[in-house]
Formats: C-alpha cells, structure tokens, sequence
C-alpha cells in the first residue's frame, strides 16, 4: 500500500496523507516548546492571490535525488569566521527546535499550520563562529543538480527559519525535500531549499535557479513579489 501511495503522490501532485481538517491548524494549538511564526498571528493568514490548500502538494523542477545517507554532507563556507563540515550522524546529534508556521508557495497555494522540526539557523550560524564582515546574503545550494537560491541574512536568521529534518512529526520524505530541508516561512516556498547541501555567504545578492529565471530575489508573498518584474 505504502508503494502504491508513493507512485500516487508522484502522478498527481498530491501527498495524501498530508491531508489537513477543514479547520485551519491555529497557534494556540501548538505545543509550549514551539516557536511560532509571527505570520500565523495575523487576522488574515492568507497572503494576496493565495488560497488554503489542505493537502500537501509536491512541486520540483527535475524530481527528487537519489541521496546516499553515509555520504551525505551539509556544508557552510564563504564569508563565515570557520567552515562547517557535518556529515549526516554529525547533524542528528545538533540541537533542534520545532516551528509552528504558514507555508506559501508561489504557484498561489497556502498550507497553513505546519509544524517543522530541525536545526535553527541562528544554532546553525554560531558553528561557524559568526560572519565576516559585510556579509549580507546566503546562497542555498540543493543535492538537485546544482539547485540554489538566494537569501537576505536578514530572512535566514529570522527566529522562525531552520533546516527541518520532520514536518507534523513525520521525517521529511524525499518528495518533500527530505532527508533535510531549508525552511524560511516569511518568504515563498521556493526559497526554502528542498534537499539543502549547503549555505554560502556573500556580501552581495546573486540569483539563483529561479531567479536567473524570472522569480524575485527577494520573494515575499504579502508584498506578491513573484517575479522580477513585479
């Protein structure tokens, strides 16, 4: 059954055990422990040209890669005091914290009150001793054949973005940009880089996969900043 559920999210789209209640996941339901994103507090969680979605669904340029655990790194490099170099074992034994948040995906779907459970980027960022100086963006690279997008640090180190390892208590699948994920839940989905490999600093912005192809650079769903011409 697990087989044919697999092949099912594959054809249409659609992770079906993802399925939420009619009612919206509200921040007063999330646990004590967890952070909660201050998007979810607002009157209406709904950015403009969006809609709710209560399904989970899969979107991804060329498929999910064939990723072996026991080789898996996660690096940080460029403008940072001291390079991290963790390999999977290494990155299970980080601290984790867990995040109660809105996702927004720019294709004009919601997926209101997920629950992301991984490492802070802020813990992330102390590994490595902090920035250099003038350091202003972060490129995110994916194991998707060179996949990458970019980021203000602003964005990354905001309280409610980490690399998510679990989402509703569940390990990320592959379609779903497992085994980790980027997750910034003030910017469009996009940004959060599924299969995440590794962050580089910069002190200047430069485009990623999308964004060399028409999305914004900076991509914030209340301002409906899609693409580059808007």
């Amino acid at each position: 059954m697990n087989r044919l559920l697999g092949r099912i999210v594959n054809m249409f789209g659609v992770d079906l055990d993802k399925l939420q209640p009619e009612e919206a996941p509200v921040p007063g339901s999330a646990p004590a422990d967890v952070i909660v994103s201050s998007d979810t507090r607002r009157d209406n969680r709904i950015p403009p040209g969006q809609s709710r979605t209560r399904r989970w669904p899969v979107l991804d340029a060329s498929g999910p890669p064939r990723i072996d655990l026991d080789a898996w790194r996660f690096r940080m490099w460029g403008g940072v005091n001291r390079a991290v170099d963790l390999s999977w074992t290494e990155f299970q034994q980080l601290p984790r914290v867990k995040v109660f948040a809105d996702f927004h995906c720019v294709t004009r779907w919601s997926r209101l009150g997920n629950v992301w459970e991984g490492v802070s980027t802020k813990h992330l960022l102390q590994l490595s001793d902090g920035l250099k100086q003038n350091m202003k963006y972060v490129l995110a690279y994916g194991y998707d054949y060179g996949w990458t997008t970019n980021i203000s640090v602003d964005e990354f180190l905001a309280e409610d973005a980490l690399v998510a390892l679990t989402h509703d208590g569940v390990p990320l699948s592959a379609e779903h940009g497992g085994p980790a994920r980027l997750i910034v839940p003030k910017l469009y989905a996009w940004k959060s880089a599924k299969w995440v490999a590794g962050l580089e600093f910069l002190p200047q912005d430069v485009a990623g996969f999308w964004e060399k192809n028409g999305y914004h650079m900076n991509g914030d769903p209340w301002n409906e900043e899609r693409y580059s011409w808007t």
